[in-house]
């Protein structure tokens, strides 16, 4: 077992109960946690070098694990814990927690407003239940494997769109310090796309991308490589509100693969086109 994942050990937790009950409570330990990062946003955050950055970034982490990690933990005792919100590829078998505690952590330390707490319980390598809570709206997306997607209690359902060219899509970084040869198949999908939709919107992080595709904001998310903690959250939500998720070939995704795409069923096979160029 990696360093960034790790069983938890704690007191034994109330019985939450049904899947739907253990939603519930995951969504009000990511609104207690953004609660925490909220009282935290304000001016830009200074940093003249990278160490700099990532110092004031993991102390944005440490601030809202203080509250996500009991609080969770406590929830599911056998259930492990996920470490590193960077990680990909397939976990080993049964309950773990995948959290990203500050998603867009970089944007929230440049006083922009696009980021979001999650918490993703897997349970062998399948999204059950995920919460993302954004804490400068208040809006909670949440999602229950075959109980749909819903915005604040209200159900989301993908775009109806039928045609690329009509389409908004969006597409993220993978990660920091990504591969030259990922990032170069990045910027030429990004070209790919600018002919083939009608917008293109790049940005971190990807989470926030996936829920505006599960609401029919968007129409389709791309990414190539990426980790765990940004796209279990967003595939759920998506597949929960109608949407297809794959690779960017169009074969099924999972957490080891290379690419990933989530669409309207109406522009996802244009989409892959587009992609495969």
């Amino acid at each position: 077992m990696s360093e960034s994942i790790r069983t938890t050990e704690t007191a034994a937790p109330a019985d939450p109960g049904s899947d739907a009950d253990l939603l519930a409570r995951t969504a009000d330990a990511v609104r207690a946690a953004g609660s925490v990062l909220r009282e935290r946003f304000g001016d830009v955050a200074a940093h003249r070098t990278r160490a700099e950055l990532m110092a004031a970034l993991a102390a944005n982490d440490d601030a809202a694990l203080a509250v996500l990690r009991p609080a969770l933990t406590g929830l599911r005792l056998d259930a492990g814990w996920v470490e590193d919100e960077l990680d990909g590829g397939a976990l080993p078998p049964g309950e773990w927690w995948v959290v990203d505690p500050a998603e867009g952590n970089v944007n929230h330390l440049h006083a922009l407003p696009e980021w979001a707490v999650t918490a993703t319980l897997v349970r062998d390598n399948r999204p059950v239940l995920t919460a993302v809570h954004l804490p400068l709206t208040g809006e909670t997306y949440t999602a229950l494997a075959g109980a749909g997607a819903h915005l604040d209690g209200r159900p989301l359902h993908v775009s109806p769109t039928a045609d690329l060219g009509l389409g908004i899509v969006a597409t993220s970084q993978a990660r920091p310090d990504e591969d030259e040869e990922v990032v170069r198949r990045i910027g030429a999908s990004i070209t790919a796309m600018l002919i083939d939709a009608l917008v293109v919107r790049v940005a971190v992080p990807a989470t926030l991308h996936l829920v505006n595709v599960a609401a029919g904001r968007i129409d389709a998310f791309w990414q190539f490589a990426g980790a765990r903690a940004d796209l279990l959250p967003g595939a759920l939500l998506v597949t929960e509100a109608g949407g297809r998720i794959t690779d960017a070939e169009g074969r099924p995704w999972t957490p080891q693969s290379a690419s990933f795409l989530a669409a309207a069923p109406g522009v996802h096979t244009r989409a892959v086109t587009t992609l495969s160029r």
